[in-house]
């Protein structure tokens, strides 16, 4: 089980008029974290798609619990439950505020795809390699 924390302050565009997160918001939300979560592991999307594999969101699920406002800090947790053994990759995620408040809970499933020829591929090797080091 892997996780780590990147924090991101809600800027005004990202609000309606009574300053509150736009819940579509939340998605983008969930997608920086695992852009910093791969990087922060030493394997950046940008090295994953520099080998033709690419990481299509293919199923996403948000809860609301309570509302994120303009100018508040997110702190946003990821945790990878498992190393994916297969054509799938299955995240959580957890948003707080600064008061350490439960805003909102996420999970998302993306799927290793072949750049060429669009299909689903197993999970890189050199990826579970990386991914057993930092869990053993």
């Amino acid at each position: 089980m892997l996780s780590t924390t990147i924090s991101i302050r809600v800027r005004y565009g990202e609000t309606d008029q009574m300053g509150v997160v736009y819940h579509g918001n939340y998605a983008t939300y969930c997608e920086v974290a695992r852009v910093e979560f791969f990087r922060e592991m030493g394997l950046p999307y940008k090295e994953l798609e520099d080998k033709g594999i690419m990481l299509p969101v293919v199923e996403l699920n948000l809860k609301y619990a309570k509302p994120a406002y303009y100018d508040e800090v997110l702190h946003i947790n990821i945790l990878l439950p498992e190393i994916p053994r297969s054509v799938r990759l299955y995240f959580e995620y957890e948003i707080r505020n600064d008061k350490e408040e439960l805003l909102t809970t996420a999970n998302s499933t993306l799927a290793f795809v072949d750049m060429k020829t669009r299909r689903p591929v197993r999970c890189p090797e050199y990826m579970i390699k990386r991914l057993e080091e930092l869990i053993f």
